[in-house]
């Protein structure tokens, strides 16, 4: 499959992404709805279809995407809706997301996995993305005339430790540039076991791929990094760390440990497990990013089965992530919250954070 989107990847990617349709405003009957879907009936205005701000919600979407609710506002962290090779097995489309009306978009990098829907999402609902300089041109490519805004948060000659403080809305957000997955040397000491679950591709079979939705996402396949960035959203009472992967920071940046230990108290963690280093460190990245951060609550993400045949379900990260936190060193350790695909994927019940 993958073989055959490369190979014809050339007439594909010169396919724009399908429009979507725009999004009304937020007290219209189709934004409440889709809200009150996402985030709970309790947690939506149902008269003004605005999020009560005395809780922060979030709604997992796959991989690493999430809606959230904050300070009254709503928000999409990435942008992208699995469906390259299994179509219904994640409850959701972007036409849901545009539904949504959201104010902005987070970008955490750029891959097709992370950022692959921006665009399409950003033109029907005028959303602002924020990323780096990168993110947004390429974001901006992903349609024909592009009338959103993007912000640029460094460029491609930003360094590792670079740091961004701005103002969304509600939110206070602290941007810092880090790392992406990759592979390192096994470190000894102080790695961990390698770690690799078996595949478990039985989703495809359940919930097979149909045509247009694999060459809406295999348009993207090719769409580059473009640097990553962590960001923390803070409103009085909360603050929320999110990032869409785990770099080896020990080998490469081992001062932006440094700056996240010294970013405000974060009640919530929200960071990606799976990555390039799981076969030679095991879950030695995340840990460290865990330690730095030391969060109240951590959330593991992008572990779920979102590529049936190269990933399996969030499950099989119980066991390893158990392990990493009786490694850490912090006393006490944060709480470890599972979440587990695809029984929670859109269940704003498991992640509800009262203020």
């Amino acid at each position: 499959m993958f073989v055959c989107a490369i190979a014809g990847l050339g007439p594909i990617r010169a396919r724009m992404s399908a429009r979507l349709t725009p999004s009304e405003p937020p007290h219209a009957p189709k934004t409440t709805a889709t809200r009150r879907r996402f985030f709970g009936a309790s947690a939506i205005d149902t008269r003004t279809g605005v999020p009560h701000p005395d809780r922060v919600v979030l709604s997992w979407v796959g991989c690493t995407t999430y809606a959230l609710a904050m300070g009254g506002s709503v928000f999409l962290l990435d942008a992208w809706v699995p469906r390259l090779t299994s179509v219904g097995y994640v409850p959701a489309t972007p036409q849901d997301l545009v539904d949504l009306a959201p104010e902005a978009i987070f970008i955490g990098h750029g891959h097709f996995d992370h950022a692959g829907d921006a665009g399409a999402i950003a033109e029907a609902t005028g959303a602002v993305v924020y990323g780096t300089a990168e993110h947004g041109a390429a974001i901006h490519a992903q349609v024909r005339h592009p009338s959103f805004a993007t912000v640029g948060l460094g460029d491609a000659t930003a360094r590792p430790g670079d740091r961004h403080d701005f103002s969304v809305g509600p939110l206070e957000v602290t941007a810092i540039r880090h790392l992406h997955s990759a592979r390192t040397a096994p470190e000894h000491p102080g790695g961990s076991p390698r770690f690799f679950p078996r595949p478990q591709p039985g989703v495809i079979l359940r919930h097979p791929p149909t045509p247009s939705a694999f060459a809406q996402s295999a348009a993207r396949l090719l769409d580059a990094e473009g640097g990553t960035v962590l960001y923390q959203f803070r409103v009085p009472g909360f603050a929320l760390v999110w990032h869409d992967s785990s770099g080896p920071l020990t080998e490469h940046a081992p001062h932006v440990l440094d700056l996240l230990a010294r970013l405000p108290p974060t009640d919530v963690q929200i960071g990606a497990v799976q990555g390039y280093n799981q076969i030679s460190n095991g879950l030695r990245d995340p840990r460290r990013y865990i330690e730095a951060i030391a969060p109240g609550v951590f959330v593991p993400s992008h572990h779920d089965n979102w590529l049936p045949g190269l990933t399996a379900s969030a499950a099989t990260y119980d066991g390893p992530l158990r392990t990493e936190f009786e490694r850490l060193s912090a006393d006490p350790p944060p709480r470890l919250h599972t979440m587990h695909d695809p029984d929670d994927y859109l269940h704003p019940e498991r992640l509800t954070f009262p203020l």
